[in-house]
């Protein structure tokens, strides 16, 4: 006997929305394997602000698109040493910010790297997505996939 789940099942790659940041989609790439959540940054500047560090940078949402830039900024809530795939230690600012999945909205910390390189501009570590959802590590996009616009927006 197979209870269902009480959890919506969610594929291995989703378009999600960064709402506080400006980024209305981006593809991100579900990781069980990564325990903290990253996105592409870049020219990222930390600075002091009303008593607090904050960050300003730029995100291309879109993979392959790099005339597509959103700025934003964002409080620092840590800085942290992040040891990446390929084992190398780096040092990533870190903010909070909410992300909108499925139509939930939840607050994730994330750090804040160069992916240029990734196949994704995102990853979702799996602080952000446990106790939220289930993965089917076969399936993509199960909270669809953005209506394509001939501008951005």
């Amino acid at each position: 006997m197979t209870d269902k789940p009480s959890l919506p099942i969610i594929g291995w790659r989703e378009w999600i929305a960064l709402p506080e940041l400006g980024i209305k989609f981006i593809k991100a790439k579900i990781d069980t394997g990564a325990r903290s959540s990253s996105l592409h940054a870049f020219d990222i500047e930390v600075f002091e602000q009303d008593g607090g560090q904050w960050a300003r940078f730029k995100v291309n949402p879109v993979q392959r698109n790099e005339t597509w830039e959103i700025e934003s900024t964002a409080p620092v809530i840590d800085m942290r040493s992040i040891r990446s795939s390929s084992g190398e230690s780096q040092v990533r600012p870190v903010v909070k910010t909410a992300v909108k999945l499925m139509g939930q909205q939840f607050d994730i910390e994330l750090t804040l790297a160069d992916r240029n390189q990734m196949g994704f501009r995102m990853l979702l570590g799996r602080e952000a997505f446990r106790r939220r959802f289930l993965i089917d590590p076969g399936k993509s996009y199960r909270g669809g996939i953005p209506k394509k616009r001939k501008r951005h927006p």
